[in-house]
């Protein structure tokens, strides 16, 4: 699939994607507790979303990711939100990074990508760690498909198929993605050398490699230390541009929902994955604008 974004990956300079929204929001003061997760915000305070956008442009990023991680018809029908209405909420996901881009002051390029997070988020118990939910691949499609067409059908630049735990959902979301006009990139959390499920990354990878919808393959919201070897993993197989946006460290405690340990994300190693095959690089969970703005800083330096 050839498209500006694709097009954009094969530029001398790699695209800096964004930090992670939730701390971002809390940071802003917002209670983040309930099973919507930020995407609650896309109802009661869209302009909180923008903002939090524009802090992520301001600071230096090219890509911003939008708040639709956790945004599902079911999750939205358990506050008793109708699916028109919860349509209506994944798009305007959109069109608040693309009014954060408006009012960004810079000449740059800058770019949405629409998140889909996996089934284990909307699940909202820290499943997606784990992944393996006793579902079939034809299950998880029919769980995907929906969303990711009011996602398409809103024009983001590209989608972000992020947090993938396991090989299962990654067959689910390759094909869900198909004929929807819109690149992707698929993301997995992985630990080691392994998705969250167990599976060896050179066969989670390799589902992808000859996915003409997928422009780029990688990592995301893993500890820093497991992002370098995925990266060589993700280029030798697929041969695709790679993601890599790791979280800062720190470990998920999906029962208090928050995140303990001491952060791990050095800003100054993001050259080390540009050399590896990055070409889009940032973080997730726990990175804010400041580490935003060292990774920007970093990656203008030879």
């Amino acid at each position: 699939m050839t498209s500006d974004f694709a097009d954009a990956l094969g530029s001398d300079r790699p695209l800096v994607l964004d930090g992670g929204m939730s701390n971002q929001l809390e940071s802003a003061g917002h209670d983040l507790s309930d099973g919507l997760w930020s995407a609650r915000l896309l109802a009661e305070d869209p302009e909180a979303i923008t903002r939090a956008h524009l802090a992520y442009f301001e600071a230096g990023a090219d890509v911003a990711i939008t708040a639709s991680y956790q945004a599902t018809f079911e999750g939205f029908a358990r506050r008793g939100v109708g699916r028109q209405r919860a349509a209506e909420l994944m798009a305007s996901s959109v069109e608040s990074a693309r009014e954060a881009a408006r009012r960004a002051k810079t000449d740059r390029r800058l770019w949405v990508a629409a998140s889909a997070g996996p089934y284990g988020a909307m699940l909202a118990d820290g499943s997606e760690y784990r992944g393996r939910y006793g579902l079939t691949v034809d299950g998880l499609e029919r769980f995907h498909r929906p969303r990711l067409e009011v996602l398409a059908a809103a024009r983001p630049d590209v989608l972000a198929l992020e947090t993938v735990p396991d090989t299962d959902e990654a067959a689910a979301l390759l094909r869900a993605v198909r004929g929807l006009g819109v690149p992707a990139w698929l993301s997995y959390t992985v630990a080691g050398g392994r998705t969250r499920a167990g599976q060896p990354l050179e066969e989670a990878f390799a589902l992808a490699a000859d996915a003409d919808e997928v422009v780029a393959v990688g990592v995301n919201c893993c500890a820093p230390r497991d992002a370098a070897g995925a990266i060589g993993t993700a280029a030798r197989v697929t041969g695709k541009p790679v993601v890599v946006y790791p979280n800062s460290g720190e470990s998920w405690d999906a029962g208090a929902r928050g995140w303990t340990g001491r952060s791990t994300f050095a800003p100054g190693g993001v050259r080390a994955w540009r050399d590896a095959g990055a070409r889009l690089i940032g973080g997730c969970c726990g990175v804010g604008p400041e580490a935003i703005a060292s990774v920007a800083a970093a990656l203008a330096r030879p």
